[in-house]
């Protein structure tokens, strides 16, 4: 039977592919009936060894949604707070199961997740069970006593205890019987048992880990949690480190270098909330005060190649003291205070905020030898809840005192001293997407090593990002623009290869999909930093592809989207935006002198906050009148790197 197409290439082509022997067999060339063709044109032509564009694929192909930060009553501060939800009951939420939360409401995910850590407070873990549950042991000591009162009285009792605890924490004051070293690891075989029940690789990740949670100098926020790429197994043969043993970061490297000597096991470090660190997170001196050198620039890009970005606890992207050109920095910032309420000095948000130690770490890296600020960027909650909640209405607050209620409208999310943070200043966020090619701790951790990852402050947008010296116009037409990128490309999280001679500015593609239950997209930013030839600290952001006909204006920026919510009903409708967003970019201020960096910042159009949905459920709640109402979600990817050569 003869099959006639109109193009004669197309005739051969598919000719070829109906007759093409086996790879082993291959004739470099086949003869049809439309002439001899080359067996490489035919490859070429399909961007595949055979007719199917996906065999023999072995790149990710979709984001997996999770997060490694969420606290259950396993956490001191957590069942302190009342939270009586556990590390199985979070893990089977996160699987999609409804559960009950500790105010005996039902609650499900929209969508159930891909992984999930559990990260517990590695300090008094699971101790302080026994203590709400009554141990004698336990209460022979009077602060436990009185802590044991305060937990089961609850409200504001139970506040203070959370208060007294992270208190006497910083003080190196608790109370012996919490922190003691073999209780601790007896509980840490427990969770491990519970976490490797969970685990299904291929259908559900439930990644090992935990916070450690130095409050070093009194409240100073240099919290890490610890992911381990392994199981039980190798797991349970270290103690986890704790702030009882130490408060400074590069012991707590020291400590994840023996564990994998001992073990053969591999683990990294997310450092989260720079925001409340008040100056130390970024700083370029140890927090004992020691100036940061070489060894220490290498250490922590090793072990902390990522940064969690955002969470309920503000968004540490950019402040927008920093970067007044910024329309879109201004989003969920927590800047007055650290955890223990003293407030920030003038110049300390300088080394709080992602952004500016991106390009720190640029002008750190010819002195050092070493970029120790060379992460890349994911989202987590930090929910203290049990309930992992990063959807607007679904969000079920920090503690139990801010999970849904009409009190919460006008509740205390924290006190430090009478120095407050209300409960609307909680964020509902975040989320990382990893891109993996399976569903396994092993595939999710080397993502994460990699830092082909991303945050989202909660909706589950689709983001990929490649860099690269050749890519064109026409790439941002396909539909696969995971095979051209990694063609032509590396992936979010990589280094830009040397430029090949005689090419120009280095060039971006970026693709980006709405959540499908989620506002349309406004836009795709590129966030561009670098440090000049004077040695100063630089950024600059491009809008490069954005929904409607829109037109810069005189200042180069892409007029605001505008909204369509309707806060009394917490609406919104998709009559604005696009549903996708990909472009091809070139950097038209490349000096290929300097050292930079570039990573993709993807807006959503408005869509009501959680406060919107409080107020439309619970009729009678009373919110401040600066209570924001809507929120531009967003996603923030890792950057890509550039370096001059030679």
């Amino acid at each position: 039977m003869a099959v006639r197409f109109a193009s004669p290439l197309i005739a051969a082509t598919a000719a070829t592919v109906l007759v093409l022997p086996s790879a082993a067999q291959a004739p470099q060339s086949v003869t049809t009936d439309g002439g001899t063709i080359d067996r490489a044109e035919v490859e070429r032509f399909f961007n595949q060894p055979g007719y199917s564009p996906y065999a023999g694929r072995s790149f990710p192909t979709r984001p997996l949604w999770g997060e490694i930060h969420l606290h259950t009553s396993w956490s001191p501060d957590a069942i302190a707070a009342g939270t009586r939800v556990g590390p199985d009951e979070a893990l089977q939420y996160a699987k999609g199961a409804e559960i009950t939360s500790s105010t005996g409401q039902k609650v499900k995910l929209s969508r159930p997740y891909d992984f999930m850590m559990v990260a517990d407070h590695s300090d008094a873990l699971g101790v302080m069970s026994g203590v709400l549950e009554g141990d004698p042991s336990l209460l022979a000591d009077p602060k436990l006593k009185e802590w044991h009162d305060g937990m089961n009285a609850g409200g504001e009792k139970a506040s203070a205890v959370v208060m007294e605890m992270i208190t006497l924490q910083s003080q190196g004051k608790l109370p012996k019987a919490v922190t003691d070293p073999n209780v601790q690891f007896d509980m840490w075989h427990n969770m491990t048992e519970i976490v490797e029940s969970h685990n299904e690789p291929g259908r559900f990740t439930a990644l090992i880990g935990y916070e450690w949670t130095s409050n070093y100098g009194g409240g100073n926020n240099l919290h890490r949690n610890v992911v381990y790429r392994d199981g039980k197994t190798k797991a349970d043969q270290v103690r986890p480190l704790t702030t009882f043993d130490t408060e400074i970061p590069n012991e707590l490297w020291d400590w994840m270098s023996m564990y994998e000597e001992k073990t053969g096991g591999r683990v990294l470090a997310v450092p989260h909330n720079g925001n409340l660190s008040n100056g130390l997170m970024f700083a370029t001196e140890t927090p004992d005060g020691k100036p940061i050198d070489a060894k220490w620039a290498e250490e922590r890009a090793r072990w902390e190649p990522l940064y969690e970005v955002t969470q309920s606890k503000g968004t540490s992207e950019q402040h927008p003291k920093l970067a007044p050109a910024d329309e879109f920095a201004n989003f969920e910032i927590w800047d007055k205070y650290n955890l223990a309420g003293v407030p920030k000095k003038p110049g300390e948000i300088e080394y709080e905020y992602a952004r500016q130690a991106l390009k720190r770490g640029l002008k750190l890296e010819p002195e050092l030898g070493t970029n120790p600020f060379k992460f890349g960027l994911l989202g987590s909650t930090d929910d203290h809840t049990g309930v992992s909640s990063a959807e607007e209405n679904n969000f079920f607050g920090k503690f139990p005192a801010s999970e849904p209620s009409p009190e919460r409208s006008t509740g205390n999310a924290f006190d430090f001293d009478g120095n407050t943070v209300k409960d609307w200043q909680l964020g509902a966020s975040g989320l990382t997407a990893v891109w993996a090619p399976e569903n396994t701790r092993a595939s999710i951790w080397d993502a994460m090593k990699r830092k082909e990852v991303y945050g989202t402050t909660g909706s589950r947008i689709f983001v990929r990002f490649f860099g690269g010296w050749d890519f064109e116009k026409d790439d941002a037409e396909r539909r696969d623009p995971g095979t051209v990128g990694y063609g032509k490309g590396v992936p979010m999280g990589g280094d830009l290869p040397p430029a090949p001679e005689g090419s120009g500015a280095p060039t971006f593609l970026v693709a980006a999909l709405k959540d499908p239950i989620s506002g349309n997209l406004d836009r795709i930013q590129i966030v561009k930093g670098w440090v000049d030839a004077n040695g100063e600290m630089q950024e600059k952001i491009y809008d490069v592809v954005w929904a409607g006909d829109r037109k810069p204006g005189e200042d180069g920026k892409v007029p605001l989207v505008g909204s369509t919510v309707d806060v009394e009903k917490a609406t919104w409708t998709n009559t604005i935006g696009a549903p996708e967003l990909i472009t091809v970019w070139q950097d038209p201020d490349f000096d290929p002198s300097l050292r930079a960096f570039y990573y993709a910042r993807v807006l959503e159009i408005p869509t009501p906050r959680w406060t919107a949905f409080d107020a439309a459920y619970f009729k009678d709640a009373k919110f401040d009148a600066d209570t924001p109402m809507t929120v531009t979600e967003r996603a923030y990817t890792s950057p890509i790197w550039y370096t001059p050569q030679g």
